[in-house]
């Protein structure tokens, strides 16, 4: 950390010793003590080395007064900025991987709906199973568009398809409730 923040080991020991009596960290947990041999002429000495977390370094680069130690401030606040202002942290590879399979169920559901449409089905419950699944994909492309800003409104319609009351909906989730065992399905907020 020193020659990281370009100063001298007494000034980062100070600085540590502060951190760790202001209980700003727990040395404990942030600290690991290392047996290091080295020649030193013709003899081999032992010394213990204590390394340091990167809370513990994330800390110092906060406290020091050098150059180094304003260019890490300046750096670790534009960090901190942009996680603030974006909202999240993304890792590319993940959310390529969500879009392929994303792509993927898309195809999929397209699929189904295309088989719901040329009514081949013979069972009722495999026609309502394939339903289902068919809104479930259209609901999660919903939360996909609204999550990315991207929602749409396509088409309104007045018509009402069912209108569900306060007590059908407490009755079906009373029928629902005998397949939970945790007594938590169900339950009113407030």
């Amino acid at each position: 950390m020193a020659s990281l923040f370009e100063k001298d080991s007494d000034t980062i020991g100070l600085h540590i010793k502060n951190i760790f009596s202001t209980n700003e960290l727990d040395e404990k947990s942030t600290t690991e003590e290392s047996s290091v041999v080295q020649l030193e002429g013709k003899r081999e000495v032992r010394r213990k080395i204590k390394f340091y977390n990167l809370d513990v370094i994330i800390s110092v680069g906060n406290r020091v007064n050098s150059k180094r130690g304003t260019q890490f401030r300046i750096w670790a606040t534009n960090i901190l900025k942009n996680h603030l202002i974006q909202g999240y942290t993304i890792n590319q590879k993940r959310l390529q991987e969500n879009r392929a399979k994303i792509q993927e169920l898309q195809k999929t559901a397209s699929m189904i709906e295309r088989l719901l449409l040329q009514k081949n089905l013979e069972s009722p419950e495999a026609t309502g199973l394939l339903q289902v699944i068919l809104d479930y994909q259209k609901a999660l492309h919903l939360l996909d568009e609204y999550d990315h800003q991207e929602l749409k409104i396509k088409e309104v319609s007045t018509q009402e398809k069912f209108r569900l009351t306060y007590e059908k909906a407490r009755q079906e989730l009373q029928n629902l409730k005998e397949h939970y065992t945790t007594g938590l399905f169900g339950l009113e907020k407030d």
